[in-house]
């Protein structure tokens, strides 16, 4: 299994058309092919919400494209609810499930549904004395709390144990408004959803494995996905096609992805999966590589100084990597768009939550096999799947 710190700082960051991207003299020059509207880049900072942020960010960029006012919406709004009924139900559960902040797209879309939805200048969630969310503390208390809870000391839960909760959470988030007035107009948090020109019933979860059957929707089974949502199924090459038919007809997508790999640099914004395997490779480059050492060929592919060849993913190789934790729930980006580098190869346009940073603005670029590989689902409109898919669906 990888290192869990590696793991858990993927999400935990401290930290358009026909445009060059080039960071340097020499690298990755990325040229913007096709690039969808998204709001501003947003920083999570000491937080592992990127869940949130990132399908807010696919919820702002739907409402810009059904012809809606761009708008922030508030992460630790949604942040603030689903930890509530986190809560709930991992004392329901007897402490067995995964208690902490991670959570996933379908989360936001079912706090949204729920509880309304508010833009982030009423409730920033900072009511802690932070400029940006720093969550070691708020994590640390809300799990000794609920572990104090299931502990049981009175041999039975008392019925003070979920205001005691909201008034932890009030405390550090700030109290939820129930109205508030916004370009002067006057709302309640499920009036201003209801304003929002989007039909949450029009968002679905895809994804890629062969351990359930495709065409059928199944619960992925990963501990962030703790409220069992369900993700339909599709072969590789169609949840592929899913992708580009969506960027290419204007969506956006919410993106989760396994980005604590060394083809992932978080310096360079670029994530890519290069071909190690001698033997797949022909004439030269095979005699070149298999003079190399270990660590020579491990310094040649990710130092990431050119384009270079990548492997060839199949379907068998995603399922290998998600039985073995290799392809472990980790970080949650918007995909835009897509570019090419100077090869013409596909790389995929990521918004990314960890602040406006170079060399892209807070932008990243991951190549076509890292996507294939590493993805663990997909939150799309169901419109932007081509009906053939569709059809096999049943949506």
């Amino acid at each position: 299994m990888k290192n869990k710190l590696i793991i858990a700082l993927a999400c935990f960051a401290t930290a358009f058309a026909a445009t060059a991207q080039q960071p340097s003299a020499e690298g990755y020059i990325f040229t913007d092919v096709k690039i969808n509207p998204a709001t501003s880049v947003k920083d999570q900072s000491r937080s592992g919400t990127c869940w949130a942020y990132s399908a807010l960010g696919f919820v702002e960029s739907e409402i810009m494209r059904a012809g809606g006012e761009e708008v922030a919406l508030s992460p630790m709004w949604v942040v603030r609810n689903i930890y509530f009924e986190k809560a709930v139900k991992y004392v329901r559960l007897h402490g067995a499930m995964n208690f902490a902040v991670g959570g996933n797209a379908g989360d936001v879309i079912t706090a949204i549904r729920d509880y309304g939805i508010v833009p982030t200048e009423i409730y920033e969630g900072l009511n802690y004395g932070t400029q940006k969310p720093h969550f070691n503390e708020i994590d640390a208390v809300l799990k000794a709390y609920v572990d104090a809870i299931i502990a049981a000391p009175n041999k039975t839960l008392t019925t003070a144990w979920q205001n005691g909760l909201n008034g932890i959470l009030d405390a550090y988030f700030g109290q939820m408004p129930e109205t508030f007035t916004y370009r002067g107009k006057e709302y309640t948090p499920k009036s201003f959803a209801e304003s929002l020109p989007i039909d949450l019933d029009d968002y679905v979860d895809l994804t890629s494995y062969t351990h359930h059957p495709f065409y059928e929707s199944f619960i992925l089974e990963i501990p962030d996905n703790w409220r069992w949502h369900s993700q339909y199924n599709l072969p590789l090459d169609e949840m592929m096609l899913v992708v580009d038919h969506a960027l290419d007809n204007g969506y956006t997508i919410e993106w989760a992805a396994d980005v604590s790999e060394l083809g992932f640099d978080r310096i360079k914004a670029i994530g890519i999966i290069p071909e190690d395997d001698v033997e797949s490779m022909e004439g030269t480059e095979a005699e070149r590589w298999g003079k190399l050492s270990a660590a020579e060929r491990q310094k040649a592919l990710y130092s990431f100084e050119k384009p270079i060849r990548e492997k060839s993913i199949t379907q068998q190789m995603r399922q290998t990597a998600f039985d073995n934790y290799q392809t472990t729930d980790d970080h949650g980006m918007q995909i835009v768009g897509y570019a090419t580098d100077q090869t013409g190869k596909r790389f995929y346009k990521v918004k990314n939550s960890w602040d406006v940073r170079p060399p892209y603005d807070g932008y990243y670029y991951f190549s076509r096999p890292f996507v294939e590989y590493k993805t663990m689902s997909i939150l799309v409109n169901k419109n932007s799947i081509p009906k053939p898919i569709r059809k096999k669906l049943g949506l």
